[in-house]
C-alpha cells in the first residue's frame, strides 16, 4: 500500500472497535456528531500527503513512497524538516496536533531504547507503518493511583499496566492507560512505560503495539468540550478537536511479534525517556502555529477596538512577541544541535528541546491573559450564531457593537479569541500548556539532566584561583 488518501483513513476506522462516550457506546466513530470533527481534523495529516507531498511524502527504492512523519531522523537536516513538516500540519490544525506526529515519535524512541528481540519486532513494526501507512495512538501515562508508591506497591496492581500472564507466542496484559490522544481514531495503539522500573516492578516494564479493534480494548472518551458547534460562535473549536480517552486492557493478548518490552524493567526508564526526546520536540513545533495565531489575534483585536497606539498596548504586544520568537528560536536550535543517538537514530538536542517547552508553558498563560484585557469583556457577554443570524437582531448588533472595524468583523475576531481563552477548549488549551508532553517540573529536571556545567564550573575557578 502506498501512502493513503484522507477518505482511506476515514474507511479503516470502520472496524468494530470498542469506543463509549457521554455513557453510551459508539458503533462509528466517523458518522458520529461530536467524534466526526476530531476525525476530520486528524484526516489533515493524509490530506496533506495529498497537496503537500514535497514535505509530506518520501520515496525508497525499497518499500515506494511513505508518510514523512515515519522518516528516520539520521542527520540535523532530517529533524529540521521534521520540525517543518510538523509546523505545517499544525497550522492547518489551528495550532493543535494532529495525528501522525505522536505516533511517530514513540516509534523513533523504540528503534532508539530497545534491544534484542523487542529491537527486531521495533524495527518490523515500523516497515509495517511505512507501507500501511499507519495512524498511531500513544498510551504512555498509567493511572497511577497512589503517587507516592511505585507500580507494584499499590493497593490495586491495575493501577499501572502490567503482564499477568504469557506463553511462547503471547503475553496478556491487564491495566489502563489515561490521557491517550487520538485513541478512537487510529488504526493501533502503541503502549510505552511510564517512567523507570525497580526490579519488583518488572512485570510493569512492558511495551507493544495492537490495533484498536483488538478484543478486550476499551476505550472510554472524555466528553470535555462536547457538544455541537457553530462556525461563527466557535470558529477553532467547531472544526478542532482531540479524542482523549482512558484506555483499558482487560487481559489483552499481544502476540509475541509485536512486543516491543517484555519484563526487562532496565529498559524501561530509557525507554520513556527516548519518547520524551522526541515528542517535547514534537511539542514545540506545533505550538509554533498557536504563537502565531495568539500574537495575530492581539493585534487584530487591539486594531478592532482602537487601542493599537495607546503606550501600554505596545508595551504588552512587544512582550508577547519577545516570548513567542524566543521559543521559535529554541525550536529552532533544538534541531541545529542535534546528536546522534542510540543504533544511528538521531534526537534533538534536550537542553534546547525542554527550554523551548518551558518558555512556552511557562509564558502561555500570561500571553492568553493579556489577550483577553486586549480584547474585552465582549468576549463573553455578546451575541451568538442564532443572534447573528435572525436579521431583525443582527441590525441592531451591526448598530451597536461598531467600533475601529464594522461590527461583524469586531465579532468574528472576539469569538476566536473567546474560543480560544475563555471557553471550554481555552481551557482545554490552557491544561495543554501546563501538562501535555510533561509539566513544568518535568521540564526543569530535564534542563538540569541535560546541561553540563563542567565548561562553566572550570572557568570560574580557574577565574577564582582554586
Amino acid at each position: 500500500m502506498a501512502v493513503r488518501s484522507a477518505q482511506e483513513y476515514r474507511e479503516g476506522l470502520a472496524d468494530g472497535r470498542r469506543v463509549f462516550y457521554r455513557g453510551r457506546q459508539v458503533s462509528d466513530v466517523v458518522a458520529h456528531p461530536e467524534l466526526r470533527p476530531a476525525v476530520d481534523h486528524s484526516s489533515l495529516a493524509y490530506s496533506m500527503s495529498e497537496d503537500r507531498p514535497d514535505i509530506a511524502v518520501r520515496r525508497d527504492e525499497e518499500i515506494g513512497s511513505y508518510s514523512s512523519f515515519y522518516h528516520l531522523p539520521r542527520t540535523p537536516e532530517d529533524l529540521r524538516e521534521r520540525g517543518t513538516l510538523i509546523e505545517e500540519v499544525s497550522r492547518r490544525g489551528a495550532g493543535t496536533i494532529v495525528l501522525k506526529e505522536v505516533g511517530s515519535d514513540a516509534l523513533f524512541a523504540l528503534l532508539r531504547a530497545t534491544e534484542d528481540e523487542g529491537l527486531e519486532n521495533a524495527q518490523a513494526f515500523h516497515r509495517h507503518c511505512l507501507s500501511e501507512d499507519l495512524a498511531l495512538a500513544v498510551g504512555q501515562t498509567d493511572v497511577k493511583g497512589d503517587r507516592s508508591l511505585g507500580p507494584s506497591k499499590q493497593a490495586d496492581p491495575d493501577l499501572y499496566l502490567r503482564v499477568v500472564a504469557s506463553d511462547e507466542d503471547s503475553i496478556t496484559v491487564r491495566g489502563a492507560k489515561t490521557h491517550t490522544s487520538f485513541s478512537a481514531n487510529a488504526d493501533e495503539i502503541v503502549v510505552l512505560p511510564t517512567r523507570a522500573m525497580g526490579p519488583g516492578d518488572a512485570d510493569y516494564a512492558v511495551s507493544f503495539a495492537l490495533p484498536v479493534d483488538t478484543p478486550g480494548l476499551s476505550l472510554y472518551v472524555s466528553p470535555y468540550a462536547a457538544g455541537e458547534r457553530d462556525g461563527f460562535s466557535f470558529p477553532l473549536s467547531s472544526k478542532h478537536k482531540l479524542l482523549e480517552s482512558l484506555t483499558v486492557f482487560d487481559d489483552v493478548r499481544v502476540p509475541r511479534d509485536r512486543v516491543f518490552l517484555d519484563r526487562r524493567y532496565e529498559l524501561a526508564g530509557p525507554l520513556a525517556i527516548a519518547f520524551v526526546d522526541y515528542h517535547r520536540f514534537t511539542a514545540i513545533n506545533y505550538k509554533l502555529p498557536l504563537l502565531d495565531i495568539l500574537i495575530g489575534a492581539a493585534h487584530l483585536v487591539a486594531e478592532a477596538n482602537g487601542i493599537t497606539r495607546a503606550g501600554h498596548v505596545r508595551d504588552k504586544l512587544a512582550r508577547m512577541i519577545a516570548w513567542a520568537e524566543t521559543v521559535r528560536g529554541l525550536a529552532e536550535l533544538a534541531a541545529m544541535r542535534a546528536r546522534e543517538g542510540a543504533k544511528g537514530v538521531w534526537m534533538p538536542d534536550p537542553l534546547a528541546v525542554n527550554m523551548a517547552k518551558y518558555t512556552f508553558a511557562h509564558g502561555y498563560h500570561e500571553a492568553t491573559a493579556t489577550l483577553i484585557d486586549l480584547a474585552g469583556g465582549l468576549l463573553v457577554t455578546g451575541p451568538g450564531a442564532e443572534d447573528w443570524g435572525s436579521p431583525p437582531i443582527r441590525a441592531v448588533l451591526e448598530k451597536y457593537y461598531a467600533a475601529a472595524v464594522p461590527a461583524e468583523q469586531r465579532l468574528r475576531i472576539l469569538n476566536l479569541v473567546g474560543d480560544l481563552t475563555a471557553r471550554d477548549y481555552g481551557g482545554y488549551q490552557s491544561v495543554l500548556a501546563t501538562h501535555a508532553e510533561g509539566s513544568l517540573e518535568a521540564e526543569k529536571m530535564q534542563i538540569v539532566r541535560s546541561y553540563d556545567p563542567s565548561a562553566a564550573v572550570d572557568y570560574v575557578r580557574g577565574l577564582a584561583g582554586l
